[in-house]
């Protein structure tokens, strides 16, 4: 931390949020806010990298100190950093993180009267539904790699679902499973009535962060915990928080409407969308295949969040993914246009941050560490020493923000983006439109017409799009003689028929989207 710094609550000023919200931004992510593990504070042996894992939480109810300017003022600052992020007119996200929690999790800063986890466990159980962890009786902590002094005896479960005293290097070795009453020793079974302990803690906790302003909780791993407790406990904290926002982190697109009828709001949308769009980018993907992936969430699209880039991902521009943050561009634009859900842009995202640094644990693997005290070169130029002017950009960084700034602003400014109906135009398209690396959608809301096309292809086309009766028909859209289309992120116009029986001609370049605003010629 000495050597590399860290970032505090207190840089993120005013003139930073209101930089942040300029991008198009609605919502601010706050990562690792929650009090986790680092090598300062905890054993380093069962630490990932100097300043931990933010998944490994030691103290559900404080903040991590090295986000503060003074540590023992560091819930005050968070708090008024909330307020902050609130009187600009953004909302504040947090992670919740109820799968697991560090290995030497303890609570000093819970509220009187409170239980800590684990207080009331009997160690002796391998399993009950009074214990907060599952227990292996009689064997003691001994993972596959030195530890030290550490001692861990009976050893607990460790948080990846791992059943052994001996977790490898690639399990979650620095974290232990939370209990919610499933007997996973006994086949699975589910002990829920009474309500078990855990479920009970957890309950408090987000109670605890809703009261403080929290505007969303970002739910890591959420299927890795019973689908009964979300049924139990969204209902139960939006009785006092009603516009109160549950992300959950959920992977397996069967149990998708199983968490949206629970309570959750959005899911990330990355077995399918995000693990498409970036075939097409880097994989030469078919183009047409988008259509199946929002078509297999067609209804529950709208609680779908889109992403090309998150914590857990490798960044765009690394040479890991496609090199360059420009070549994302169509993707991106499909990913914040093609529906009413929302989209998420990772810190740096919008400045081809490279991820290609080889820093502490996680070493050069195309992220950017979350377990090191490390700065991301691109957000630093930004930031430019909390003027936060983008001076030190270089062109080609200052054309990336500018595309993202124009794209983000077009999603949340558009009615025909934000409240409008969707018609996929991929399947009526024929000569002069190649489906493998062109994709073209509309998007419309009262008079509001927009024209989504882009092009994954690595050279410059011309793209011809047919608009086939149906689109009228659906849109409730009258076809029109003369028009101008003007393309929102250039800025340029053309004039066009928008009509079934005359297709629109563009030229688009290499790796770009374009969105065309279509209304009729006055006379």
């Amino acid at each position: 931390m000495a050597e590399n710094g860290c970032g505090t609550f207190d840089a993120i000023t005013p003139k930073a949020l209101k930089a942040i919200q300029n991008l198009g931004v609605t919502h601010v992510w706050y990562t690792g806010v929650i009090r986790h593990a680092s090598a300062q504070y905890n054993t380093p042996a069962i630490t990932k990298g100097k300043a931990g894992s933010p998944y490994a939480i030691t103290d559900y109810y404080d903040v991590d100190p090295d986000l503060a300017t003074d540590p023992d003022k560091r819930m005050a600052e968070f708090e008024a950093l909330v307020k902050r992020t609130h009187r600009q007119g953004l909302k504040v996200i947090i992670d919740f993180v109820p799968n697991h929690v560090a290995r030497e999790y303890k609570s000093v800063c819970k509220p009187e009267g409170v239980k800590d986890l684990g207080e009331g466990d009997n160690p002796e159980w391998a399993f009950s539904p009074l214990n907060n962890f599952y227990y292996l009786p009689g064997e003691k902590f001994e993972p596959s790699f030195p530890i030290g002094d550490y001692n861990e005896f009976p050893a607990k479960v460790t948080g990846n679902d791992c059943f052994t005293a001996h977790p490898g290097h690639n399990d979650w070795y620095e974290t232990v499973k939370l209990n919610y009453g499933v007997f996973y020793q006994g086949g699975g079974e589910k002990q829920f009535n009474p309500i078990p302990s855990t479920w009970e803690c957890m309950q408090a906790i987000l109670a605890f962060w809703a009261a403080k302003g929290i505007d969303a909780f970002r739910v890591d791993m959420a299927e890795m915990v019973p689908i009964e407790f979300w049924r139990w406990v969204i209902p139960q904290t939006k009785k006092s928080h009603p516009d109160l926002k549950f992300i959950g982190e959920v992977y397996n697109p069967l149990l998708y409407r199983d968490f949206i009828g629970a309570g959750f709001d959005y899911l990330y949308d990355k077995v399918g969308m995000y693990d498409y769009l970036r075939g097409v980018t880097s994989k030469s993907w078919a183009a047409e295949g988008i259509s199946h992936y929002w078509q297999a969430v067609d209804d529950i699209r709208e609680h779908m969040l889109y992403f090309l880039e998150n914590h857990d991902e490798q960044r765009i521009a690394s040479g890991f993914f496609c090199g360059s943050g420009r070549a994302a561009e169509p993707a991106m634009t499909v990913a914040a246009l093609l529906g009413r859900n929302p989209v998420m842009v990772y810190a740096g995202q919008e400045l081809g941050e490279k991820g290609m640094d080889a820093e502490g644990f996680s070493g050069m693997d195309g992220r950017s560490s979350i377990f090191d005290y490390w700065g991301l070169r691109s957000i630093q130029a930004w930031a430019n020493n909390g003027k936060f002017d983008g001076k030190k950009l270089s062109d080609a960084q200052k054309e990336l923000r500018h595309f993202y700034q124009t794209l983000l602003t077009i999603a949340r400014d558009n009615k025909a983006v934000t409240d409008g109906l969707m018609y996929d135009l991929e399947y009526a398209q024929g000569d002069g439109f190649d489906r493998h690396e062109h994709y073209a959608f509309i998007r419309k809301a009262d008079s509001e017409l927009l024209l989504v096309i882009v092009n994954f292809d690595d050279k410059q086309c011309d793209i011809r799009v047919n608009i086939p009766e149906d689109a009228f028909r659906y849109l409730d859209q009258p076809q029109l003689d003369s028009a101008t289309a003007t393309e929102l992120i250039s800025g340029k116009q053309i004039p066009v028929s928008f009509r079934s029986d005359k297709p629109i001609m563009v030229t688009l370049p290499a790796w770009t989207g374009a969105v065309y605003r279509i209304e009729a010629t006055a006379k």
